[in-house]
């Protein structure tokens, strides 16, 4: 403690081992140190509580905040909340300008569930700090409540504490986006946008309102779409174009992605993370030369900037560089990629990428040996190798081997979805239906909002002509969900042209595979352009789909039946 340590100086001193600097004499006379001692001894033998005591006394007569903190910690080891609060409490009354008293006061009250005090604590805290620091202060809220039981409450009970600084211009912005997080975080998901506008409104230029705003997109787009599109139009800050770009992406909307993230190579070209995101999506989007450019432009940036650590980047740059060299039949150049990743990144999506280079080489059993000998080092490792176990030996038709496989998985994980999902597109190649739907309806009930078991089922009658209404309502619902996944509108156009609107599924196909270039899209729109008379179309597309995967089974299939030779 600091008393022990001023006495020690002191004797150091004036034993004349050092003159300089001058000692500055302790509080500390043989009755406070006799108290002090008898303190902690106390909390040594195991009763923190009778420490606590003789500790809060000595703080009150010293006025020491070190030992207010102590006394006030020593409550809390002992799990008497009111003990640990009546000590914050008189720390604050001994010392008014502390902000840690402030903290642990707020800290605590939060603890014991007295929101309403918190509330007033909060007030307390926040305004009694320096003008240039309470907008930082007001950021830090929500994540204080995060762990507040009645969210609703919470964010009424912050937002009556801060209603002054939504008044104040250089506060404004921080204060409606604290509100809005917590309003969205207690699913008042209208006031959270509406607190987002207001942030925005008070300085168009603020981060926090826009980071808000990108987090309610995609349950109120039409709510925050115009405050976001008038800020990006401006120099927005490179981690916000970045973050727009990335709920796009995850809304399904590629192409205006694409444009934000070339938006950003443009304006900020030494921002890294903006390249590699766009090499990402090219090369989803089959654009591979681009892709290629972008993402050696990203590991350029990251090697020229020292201090960077962007590890997890490097190897997500070079597992994509190395799946577009294997696309393109340049499988050394293939390899050597794989060669530079980190022995650090994760050796299961190194391994199943080196499987997969194997495979194309026609050396499938070292490849589905090199996934075996991955070492599990957690549940979530063990999971995600079952998963990618059961993917390889299911695409090589080795269907008895990858139901075992997750069969054994599901005893250890009975609920994962994943794992379920997996064994159902099993059963529906071991042409086992029924367990399939009943697979797959059993994850509708887990995650009603996932709009994939919904389409995987709908696919699936639709692809066997059987209970064509059923299957478009079910389609119809992921729509509902993901009404811009291409794969989702695969299955409705595939519907249409099961049950003879050619038209119909032309149209919905075509935009599906304009939006997300796919083989087994492909497949589908070029059986349409076949069947309507327009063949030199469904070649141009079947061949464009087997540039993008030359051995999916569903576009072989479809050649082979058509008697197409590419």
């Amino acid at each position: 403690m600091k008393y022990w340590f001023s006495s020690f100086a002191l004797v150091w001193a004036t034993a004349g081992v050092c003159a300089e600097p001058p000692v500055q004499n302790s509080q500390l006379n043989a009755v406070l140190f006799y108290q002090l001692l008898l303190g902690e001894l106390n909390v040594r033998a195991g009763e923190p509580g009778s420490g606590f005591a003789i500790i809060l006394d000595a703080a009150r007569k010293t006025k020491d905040e070190a030992l207010f903190q102590r006394a006030t910690e020593l409550a809390l080891q002992s799990r008497s909340g009111e003990a640990a609060l009546q000590a914050a409490r008189n720390w604050k009354t001994s010392l008014p300008e502390s902000q840690e008293a402030n903290r642990y006061i707020l800290q605590i009250l939060l603890a014991l569930n007295r929101i309403e005090e918190a509330g007033q604590a909060l007030k307390t805290s926040i305004f009694s700090l320096p003008i240039q620091e309470q907008s930082a202060a007001i950021g830090s809220i929500p994540r204080v409540f995060s762990r507040v039981q009645d969210k609703n409450f919470a964010a009424k009970v912050v937002e009556q504490a801060i209603s002054a600084a939504i008044k104040n211009p250089e506060t404004a912005a921080s204060a409606w986006t604290a509100i809005g997080r917590m309003k969205r975080d207690a699913g008042e998901i209208q006031a959270a946008a509406e607190a987002a506008r207001a942030g925005h409104a008070a300085n168009n230029k603020a981060p926090g309102p826009i980071m808000l705003a990108l987090s309610l997109l995609n349950f109120v787009p039409g709510e925050v779409q115009a405050m976001i599109a008038h800020y990006m139009a401006g120099e927005a800050l490179p981690d916000l174009r970045l973050g727009y770009a990335r709920t796009l992406i995850d809304l399904d909307q590629m192409q205006s992605a694409l444009v934000q993230l070339n938006l950003l190579s443009k304006q900020h070209p030494e921002f890294a993370p903006g390249w590699l995101f766009l090499g990402l999506l090219q090369s989803d989007l089959s654009q591979t030369l681009q892709a290629e450019l972008s993402l050696q432009q990203y590991i350029k940036l990251v090697g020229n900037t020292k201090g960077l650590d962007q590890t997890g980047g490097l190897s997500e740059a070079y597992l994509a560089l190395s799946q577009i060299a294997q696309k393109q039949g340049r499988l050394a150049q293939a390899d050597e990629w794989l060669s530079r990743i980190s022995p650090d990144s994760d050796p299961l999506k190194v391994a199943s990428r080196r499987a997969a280079l194997l495979a194309q080489q026609g050396r499938k059993l070292e490849g589905l040996k090199l996934l075996e000998q991955v070492k599990v080092s957690s549940p979530q490792v063990a999971r995600q190798k079952a998963l990618a176990l059961s993917q390889w030996l299911r695409e090589d038709k080795q269907f008895n081997a990858a139901l075992t496989t997750i069969e054994e998985a599901l005893t250890k994980f009975p609920a994962d979805t994943d794992l379920q999902s997996e064994l159902a597109m099993i059963c529906e190649k071991l042409g086992r239906f029924d367990q399939m739907e009943s697979l797959l309806r059993g994850i509708m009930k887990t995650k009603p909002s996932d709009p994939h078991a919904f389409n995987a089922l709908g696919y699936s009658l639709a692809d066997r002509k059987i209970r064509l209404d059923e299957a478009r309502e079910l389609i119809l619902k992921a729509i509902q969900l993901a009404p811009r996944d291409p794969f989702i509108q695969d299955s409705l156009g595939w519907l249409e042209y099961r049950v003879g609107n050619t038209t119909e599924a032309l149209r919905i196909l075509e935009a599906a595979f304009k939006a997300r270039p796919d083989a087994e899209i492909a497949a589908h729109l070029g059986e349409v352009y076949w069947v309507l008379g327009q063949q030199d179309k469904a070649g141009t597309v079947w061949r464009e789909g087997l540039m993008l995967k030359s051995d999916n089974e569903t576009l072989l299939e479809t050649l082979k039946q058509f008697k197409f030779n590419p």
